[in-house]
């Protein structure tokens, strides 16, 4: 069974899966995101399946929807269901979600974008640049991806929400 737990302070499991899994270019300094834990403004759940560790997913409770910002299971814990288990209890708590893809330029990138699109998730057509999260690079050209967004929100406007509450531009 797939379980979240609420997290105020990340483990080292949890620090060890984030660097590993996203690269530098993908990933906040890890002070600043401790301190945006600390702060409340980023959200945490620790995965477990079967009462184990098995990865975590950090995000932010904005007021119109919930911003997936990070997500990752434990290569050992995938398959199975894992990932879907864990989206599921998200969408039953949070109902509207968007999040950040990489445009299907890939295998990996096409094998994530089919496994939120079989959960319901929608594209947006348009291409959205993630500030970088790292002075000298350059900004990610990446896809958002949404679930139950509610009438009247479109592209523009999460856009906007995103580059004011989480990249404070």
């Amino acid at each position: 069974m797939i379980t979240l737990h609420p997290l105020h302070q990340p483990t080292a499991a949890i620090r060890d899966l984030y660097e590993t899994a996203f690269p530098l270019a993908e990933r906040r300094p890890w002070p600043a995101q401790l301190k945006l834990l600390a702060a409340g403004k980023l959200r945490l759940f620790e995965i477990q399946s079967q009462e184990q560790y098995a990865g975590f997913i950090f995000y932010w409770a904005l007021p119109r929807f919930a911003f997936v910002e990070h997500f990752a299971i434990e290569p050992a814990a995938r398959g199975g269901g894992a990932g879907t288990a864990v989206m599921r209890q998200m969408e039953a708590a949070l109902k509207t979600i968007v999040l950040e893809v990489e445009p299907p330029d890939t295998e990996q990138a096409i094998r994530r974008i089919n496994f939120y699109e079989r959960l319901g998730y929608r594209t947006f057509p348009d291409y959205y640049e993630q500030p970088p999260y790292h002075p000298g690079y350059p900004p990610l050209q990446l896809r958002l991806m949404y679930l139950n967004l509610p009438p009247g929100m479109d592209f523009i406007a999460i856009k906007q929400t995103l580059y004011s509450e989480i990249y404070q531009l």
